[in-house]
């Protein structure tokens, strides 16, 4: 695991390149404490830091080819590189290392971009070709690891692995996009390929992106979602869907405790990172190390059964308290760990303290189990709201419009969302490009100042995405459609990007085995009901791992991950509140409506709506994030 930057520029001398670097290097130092490296070839230059994970005594980067032409930075981890490195040897190649650095290099050096289709593993890269004098840099599939990147006026290009590492360069301004503002109030962060930024891009999971001495820049896709059938693949009965299951899954979390240092394991003692350590236990994970966090709050901690998951599998297992009042007293550094204003991930900076004080360097988690296996209530809840739609279409438009009038002026959230369901959507893609919703367009468009409001209202309510995941997506079944939109939306640019971040805050690598290429496309044209049956909580997962994980943990109602925020806001967290929307605050975000904003959180204050606390902490971060003061 690393942090990666680099600098391509026709006109800028070396000297000042790599000093540009060598400050994104710094700026990421969190990502990568045990090593660092940079150098310069023509008009590149290239700079990393390293957590040393596979092969710790080598893979010093940026990596280059015996013959020089190739020079490369890497962030991630190659989970198959011990039978690449089989391969690549007989094909030719004199390996030095042990290490997926130069399983990586070599694979790009002989097959060069096509490579990417036999990597597993999570990452995002950049090398340089100094004979075809082009810069090559790719993203792994679900986006696991980030890549940002901002095209210079001189024709040129700088990228990292983070934006404050960008900022950092000097090559690009802080400013904020007030189009991606818009974005953020609607759903939890920036939808890739924006940023909050102008200026700057998130090249999108899956995507490679390629630049030219002369600074012509394109991107394409690499990887899209498998077909949705695909015959001679798919099981013709449930019991030979989950044997197969089983099979894919153990195969998954072998390939991802490869390590040659210590690896433990989330665990929350729900379905998913129960499993994940049972898993890790039945394919030879000894003197395991689990994590959780616990809270004071009734209802919220899952302490009872992430013990009884440790007990059951033998783990040495660490609990962390957290509290308000604790929170409160990190926030500054929390907020400072963010490179995009977010809604979400604080737990998983917590979780990922304690697993770094906790003495592993890797630890597994089980994100995207919810949206392999039918986890969340969406996929109950938009097929039969989209059997509906049509008989809502049949009602006399004047009734339909008074009838979303009635549901905007409610005070809850929930009528709000039903809402803007109905009066904008009119499919399945729809419904689940509209699901993950923050704020309502009712309460997000009145936030907004009069010019970015009218550019807002032309890009209309609807994810950015919706046409592109409409056409990959032809002839998918509806829970297909759904697993898509949760995966490529709430996944990659939610879960995924804070999960990166605030890891790698604590020089912790997390990986996902549920997010993994493999497993997915053999997963992906399965029957839908094998998948996923609604009476049946992750029926699928916790068939396949019957004989691991705890009857009373397989049969439990969901619970979710997540942290007491609405009664500590209202607590220990609102002087932070009460100072954010103060006049002072607020008159640092000039594309905000000031009144409105401090309206929201005055409603919040005597209001009764819990499910409330999202939006307005939301709108909180977003603000802190506009009044911070850069780091040096």
């Amino acid at each position: 695991m690393c942090g990666i930057a680099g600098l391509l520029s026709p006109k800028l001398n070396p000297a000042a390149r790599e000093d540009a670097v060598a400050r994104m290097v710094k700026r990421e130092r969190h990502r990568g404490p045990d090593d660092s490296g940079l150098g310069s070839n023509g008009p590149v230059t290239l700079g990393m830091c390293r957590l040393a994970i596979i092969d710790p005594a080598n893979g010093h980067q940026p990596m280059v080819s015996p013959d020089g032409r190739f020079s490369l930075i890497f962030n991630g981890a190659i989970y198959n590189y011990r039978e690449l490195q089989t391969e690549l040897a007989l094909g030719g190649w004199h390996f030095k290392t042990n290490c997926d650095t130069e399983v990586l290099l070599a694979a790009f050096a002989l097959h060069g971009p096509a490579c990417l289709e036999r990597l597993r593993g999570m990452f995002a890269f950049a090398i340089w070709d100094a004979t075809e004098q082009k810069l090559f840099a790719a993203r792994d599939p679900l986006g696991i690891k980030p890549l940002y990147y901002a095209r210079l006026p001189d024709g040129g290009v700088v990228f990292a692995s983070e934006l404050n590492a960008l900022l950092a360069s000097g090559q690009v301004a802080r400013e904020i996009d007030p189009t991606s503002v818009g974005e953020y109030l609607a759903w939890f962060s920036v939808p890739a390929p924006r940023t909050i930024y102008h200026g700057i891009s998130n090249l999108p999971p899956g995507h490679c992106l390629t630049v030219d001495a002369a600074g012509w820049t394109k991107t394409a896709a690499w990887w899209h979602l498998p077909a949705p059938t695909a015959p001679g693949r798919v099981t013709t009965n449930y019991h030979d869907f989950v044997h197969g299951l089983r099979h894919q899954l153990e195969n998954s979390i072998r390939a991802h405790r490869v390590a040659d240092v210590p690896v433990g394991a989330f665990l929350s003692g729900g379905m998913d990172s129960t499993a994940v350590v049972g898993l890790m236990a039945k394919t030879g994970a000894t003197r395991l190390k689990t994590f959780s966090l616990i809270f004071g709050e009734t209802g919220f901690s899952e302490q009872a059964s992430a013990r009884l998951a440790a007990a059951t599998f033998g783990t040495e297992h660490h609990e962390e308290l957290v509290t308000g009042a604790r929170v409160a007293a990190d926030l500054p550094r929390i907020l400072a760990s963010f490179d995009q204003p977010t809604g979400d991930g604080i737990n998983t900076y917590y979780a990922s303290q304690t697993a770094r004080q906790g003495g592993v360097t890797v630890a597994l988690s089980g994100l995207g189990g919810d949206e392999l296996f039918g986890g969340y209530p969406s996929f109950r809840d938009l097929p039969r709201m989209n059997r509906l739609l049509p008989l809502w279409r049949r009602v006399p438009a004047g009734l339909r419009g008074r009838v979303v009038a009635y549901l905007r002026e409610r005070p809850d959230a929930r009528s709000r969302k039903l809402a803007d369901f109905l009066a904008h959507a009119r499919d399945l893609h729809e419904l689940a490009s509209l699901q993950r919703r923050v704020l309502s367009e009712s309460a997000r468009l009145p936030l907004l100042s009069p010019d970015v409001r009218a550019q807002t209202q032309r890009l209309g309510p609807n994810h950015p995405m919706l046409e592109d995941f409409a056409f990959e997506l032809i002839g998918a079944d509806p829970f297909q459609i759904i697993s898509a939109w949760e995966l490529r939306t709430y996944m990659a640019d939610v879960l995924l990007r804070d999960s990166d971040v605030f890891s790698m805050a604590h020089s912790l690598e997390l990986r996902v085995p549920f997010v993994d290429r493999v497993l997915l496309e053999w997963l992906w044209p399965q029957p839908a009901w094998f998948k996923y049956d609604p009476r049946q909580q992750k029926r699928a997962l916790a068939d396949a791992t019957a004989d691991l994980v705890p009857a009373a943990i397989r049969q439990r109602r969901k619970q979710g991950f997540a942290l007491p925020f609405a009664r500590w806001m209202l607590g220990d967290l609102q002087p932070f509140l009460e100072e954010t929307f103060s006049p002072v605050s607020l008159s640092g975000c000039p594309w905000l409506q000031p009144a409105e904003a401090a309206a929201l959180w005055q409603a919040y204050k005597v209001g009764r709506d819990p499910r409330a606390w999202s939006r307005v902490w939301t709108l909180a971060v977003l603000i802190n994030f506009a009044n911070r003061r850069p780091t040096p």
